[in-house]
């Protein structure tokens, strides 16, 4: 089993933030997977479906805690010693300043980074979980990261926010086999369109090849040796042709 903790605060007033985007990856998996209706359970909200990875359908919970993400830990600690779950079947989504927009890593373990979920889950179950850190940007200024984490994304954001959810969501079942290297090549596989210049490129050569695939025929076809018109006669003489 499979435990995907997607932090984030609850509410209306928080649903937008860039502070929520583990939420939002959370519910991205559960509807593109078609999990159950999520209902009240260990301090948070809980979904329970399939993954269907490359060793097979596991079965696997999503949680979004409900305590505000500093006691985030309190809902993931429960969750996972009601169901005799270990560290290791735990992947957690959350938002990461030192990483640009539209960017994802993921890794074992590790410190908190100063995000004060992630330090609240370690004190609860230890640090050897899995994090899928899904970057936000940093303002560039020390005062403004309080504001920009709580803030809303930007209307633009979405060009590189939603194409990343829809990816987390189809990359979801290489996490259910324990493929999180493949996990994350393949989003980033699927975020990386072929770059226009190379495009172009692509198609000059192609163009190009053909060219010289016509020009090589009709050289061909120019050099092959012509016959001896007297010696063709002879020939003709000989099979009974005037």
């Amino acid at each position: 089993m499979l435990l995907l903790v997607g932090l984030g605060n609850p509410g209306e007033k928080y649903a937008s933030h860039r502070h929520n985007v583990g939420f939002m990856a959370a519910d991205a998996i559960a509807g593109a997977h078609g999990f159950d209706a999520s209902k009240s359970k260990f301090q948070g909200e809980l979904r329970e479906g399939f993954l269907d990875g490359p060793s097979g359908r596991v079965k696997s919970l999503i949680l979004k805690p409900k305590t505000y993400m500093n006691e985030s830990g309190q809902a993931v600690g429960a969750a996972m010693r009601f169901y005799k779950l270990s560290p290791e079947d735990v992947v957690v989504f959350y938002d990461e300043l030192d990483l640009a927009p539209g960017k994802l890593k993921v890794k074992i373990g590790g410190g908190a980074a100063g995000h004060n979920g992630i330090r609240s889950i370690d004190a609860h179950i230890g640090n050897h979980f899995k994090r899928v850190r899904i970057g936000i940007g940093h303002p560039g200024d020390k005062t403004r990261v309080t504001s920009h984490v709580l803030g809303d994304f930007a209307k633009s954001d979405r060009d590189w926010l939603d194409p990343m959810l829809d990816a987390i969501a189809a990359a979801a079942p290489l996490l259910a086999s324990g493929e999180t290297n493949q996990f994350a090549s393949n989003i980033a596989h699927r975020l990386t369109p072929e770059r226009p210049a190379k495009k172009a490129a692509n198609r000059n050569q192609k163009t190009k090849d053909a060219g010289d695939a016509i020009a090589q025929a009709t050289q061909s076809q120019q050099n092959k040796p012509k016959g001896n018109p007297f010696t063709e006669a002879f020939q003709n003489l000989l099979n009974g042709k005037k």
